[in-house]
């Protein structure tokens, strides 16, 4: 289902699906994160959905100062997948996280216009880009996140935003998940639900 709009990067609280169907597969990031075959089987077979709240607050520890965008999210799996919180407060200082699938990790998030984003497959073509697009405090399209494992010397960059898919406008994540000199690509497409 297309995001009406004032649904943007700067509004997406909301509940989210991910399109399996128009998404590339996750399995081969998995792998590279070194995430085992059963599981990996399992999240590729469940319908992740995203419960996502966006709100303006005073920054998490380590952070102080004026109030920063939060993004929080909940995902949950069909087929009894367990799901993980996801918390994100975009002042691009480092925080440390832990969750079941992905171990002990450090990623920082920020804003960020195209012109900041130096992968091409990260920055692509296929952003939307206008007035409309512009929910950032400071007229930003996109949302940027940097994840390093503390044990398993993986990256994972992601480049949040809006694109046309299939003639919709639909909430999209470019990731590029990098070990040593691997390197796996993905494009998750979400449709939204309510």
């Amino acid at each position: 289902m297309a995001a009406p709009q004032p649904k943007n990067i700067g509004n997406l609280t909301g509940r989210w699906v991910m399109n399996k169907t128009q998404s590339t597969p996750v399995e081969p990031g998995l792998a590279l994160q070194g995430i085992g075959w059963v599981t990996r089987k399992m999240v590729g077979l469940a319908t992740v959905t995203l419960d996502t709240k966006q709100y303006t607050g005073p920054p998490s520890p380590p952070g102080e100062g004026a109030e920063v965008t939060h993004i929080e999210i909940e995902q949950t799996g069909t087929g009894g997948m367990k799901g993980s919180t996801e918390k994100r407060c975009l002042d691009n200082i480092f925080r440390d996280h832990s969750d079941w699938l992905f171990g002990s990790v450090r990623g920082h998030s920020r804003w960020v216009k195209p012109e900041e984003i130096e992968d091409a497959f990260l920055k692509s073509s296929d952003w939307l880009e206008g007035e409309e697009e512009k929910g950032g405090p400071n007229g930003e399209t996109h949302v940027f996140s940097h994840v390093e494992s503390v044990d398993s010397d993986w990256t994972a960059t992601q480049i949040w935003g809006f694109q046309l898919v299939g003639g919709e406008r639909k909430h999209v994540r470019h990731i590029v998940i990098a070990k040593g000199g691997e390197r796996v690509e993905l494009k998750l497409i979400y449709d939204y639900v309510e």
